[in-house]
């Protein structure tokens, strides 16, 4: 047996099709698809209802990518060559946050969003985790964008109906209808690709699916439309809905995207929608320990955001910036409670980028109190104070030594260790041979050049 994601469209999509969206006859417009008010009650059927209040959520996703050897459809032979291929996602956060497919989005240099109104949007990726096949990308808007009814996989029946939203073969907006076949399935894909709990439907879903809405007939989201079962018709999957936004929450937290903590483990109440998320873990000298937030509590809204899931509390947090107070709205045995939580620097991020510059270059680096700095330097915005020097590092052969300030590498200053972290981690680091550093000693500037290329 053979599965293929939804990405085997990548070879075959050369050409764009475009839609008839009206008939002339005789000068007369005759238009496809009535309105609700024009067509008859009966018309209208729970499929319609669906269709109609998650399609404006619904976006298309195109691009082009590399197609080389190890990639599907790839000739052995063949030079590498750019092909067409496309995608859905599914709008969570109005300010153009989606989730999709990373297979939809893995090596696509211009990630091209379409509405369902037309508009186009050249999207960012944010995030994206290769294991669960999902990714968040990002466009920005003018106008804040619907977002999708989320529901729960906690409760799927067998034999239930249910709606498929997507690109099918280019189709934009393709809408299919089936009903839930099986649950838990696991699908291999590939040697690379495996999935070990997805909803298997007869929906058709098909290249182009990838990434889109498996809805219920309320017109809840209940999984992301991931992968096709080849040489067969009417065999699709899913990623449950749980799972999904539950890594879409890691993907979009606060200490991911901005190195910032709050300190919040909690729990779901999956299975009683508009049920608040409960606290189910405070970590000790946290922004929420001080906030005195406890075990225990339910969290009803953040910044005036309806809390349900761990990711409404990271979507409210989208934006902020370290030592903004965020509001917590929390239940605590009955009583109402307001909270106030100043968002903190990461302690792991800053772990993370001391134990990297003292890997890499062999520093151990701390922030320079503002107004010590001031007093040796004003030329410069800030520093980090060296505490100790690794012998044979790259910084101990260049003279760096104890009591040195280290105030910037290359191109950028070193204010704070998450400069450090921005530097050691990016793409281009590791062709900047040697890499020119700049230090303060006592009332001189110094500057030298560090190969760590082979350090890293």
């Amino acid at each position: 047996m053979r599965y293929f994601p939804c990405r085997v469209l990548w070879r075959c999509c050369r050409a764009s099709v475009q839609l008839c969206l009206g008939l002339t006859l005789a000068g007369t417009v005759v238009t496809c698809s009535p309105t609700v008010s024009e067509a008859s009650k009966l018309r209208v059927s729970p499929t319609v209802q669906v269709s109609q209040q998650a399609r404006p959520s619904v976006v298309n996703i195109h691009g082009q990518k590399l197609l080389g050897p190890g990639e599907e459809g790839y000739r052995p032979g063949e030079q590498p060559q750019r092909v067409n291929g496309m995608g859905t996602g599914v709008v969570i956060d109005e300010r153009g946050y989606i989730i999709t497919n990373h297979h939809v989005v893995e090596g696509v240099r211009r990630i091209e969003v379409t509405l369902h109104d037309k508009k186009k949007y050249v999207a960012t990726l944010i995030a994206n985790d290769p294991k669960s096949d999902l990714a968040i990308i990002r466009i920005n808007t003018p106008e804040p964008l619907p977002v999708i009814t989320i529901g729960t996989s906690s409760d799927l029946m067998q034999g239930e109906p249910v709606v498929a939203i997507g690109n099918a073969y280019g189709y934009e907006h393709t809408v299919t209808e089936g009903i839930i076949s099986a649950l838990h399935r696991p699908v291999q894909v590939s040697d690379a690709q495996s999935y070990n709990d997805l909803i298997q439907t007869n929906a058709s879903i098909n290249p182009g699916n990838s990434g889109g809405p498996l809805l219920n007939i309320d017109g809840e989201m209940i999984g992301i439309n991931v992968a096709v079962r080849a040489g067969a018709q009417g065999i699709g999957f899913a990623i449950p809905v749980d799972m999904a936004m539950q890594i879409a929450a890691e993907l979009l937290s606060c200490e991911r995207i901005g190195n910032q903590w709050h300190g919040i483990t909690g729990q779901e109440n999956l299975t009683e929608p508009g049920k608040p998320f409960v606290v189910s873990k405070v970590e000790e000298n946290s922004p929420a320990d001080a906030a005195k937030i406890r075990p225990g509590d339910t969290i009803k809204s953040v910044n005036d955001l309806p809390v349900e899931r761990a990711l409404d509390i990271e979507r409210a947090l989208l934006d902020k910036k370290t030592g903004d107070e965020i509001e917590f709205a929390v239940e605590r045995g009955g009583e109402n409670i307001n909270a106030k939580l100043a968002l903190a620097a990461s302690p792991r991020s800053r772990s993370a980028s001391v134990d990297q510059a003292w890997n890499l270059i062999g520093l151990k680096l701390t922030p320079m109190p503002g107004k010590q700095f001031r007093e040796i330097q004003s030329r410069y915005r800030g520093g980090l104070s060296v505490l100790a020097v690794r012998p044979d590092s790259p910084a101990a052969l260049q003279g760096i030594r104890r009591g040195d300030v280290l105030v910037g590498m290359h191109i950028w200053e070193t204010v704070t260790i998450e400069n450090v972290n921005y530097i050691l981690n990016r793409a281009d680091f590791v062709s900047i041979d040697p890499v020119k550093f700049y230090i303060l000693r006592g009332n001189e500037t110094l500057y030298g050049h560090m190969t760590v290329a082979l350090q890293k």
